[in-house]
């Protein structure tokens, strides 16, 4: 999960910096909210993708998981058939 931290702080950074270079810039301020506006939809859709990514890859990794445990369960329960019908006939 530390990817996801160094993730965050990236972006984070990235916002900052753009914000703070748009409201020291010497512009109206309608032409500043403006490139506020425009900046904040760009960071946005990035996140968004990021988060996607990040979703996807945890999912991926959930059902490898859940696939390697049906698989570790059902050896598990196919080994030990054997020991139970021994157990009964004794």
């Amino acid at each position: 999960m530390k990817s996801g931290n160094v993730l965050f702080s990236v972006l984070a950074g990235a916002a900052a910096g753009a914000l703070a270079g748009v409201l020291f810039a010497p512009h109206k301020g309608k032409v500043t909210r403006k490139k506020i506006g425009r900046q904040s939809g760009a960071l946005t859709d990035e996140v968004k993708e990021k988060i996607n990514e990040l979703l996807d890859d945890l999912s991926e990794r959930f059902e490898k998981t859940k696939e390697s445990v049906s698989e570790y369960a059902e050896q598990k329960m196919h080994n030990s058939n054997p020991a139970k019908k021994e157990a009964a006939s004794v």
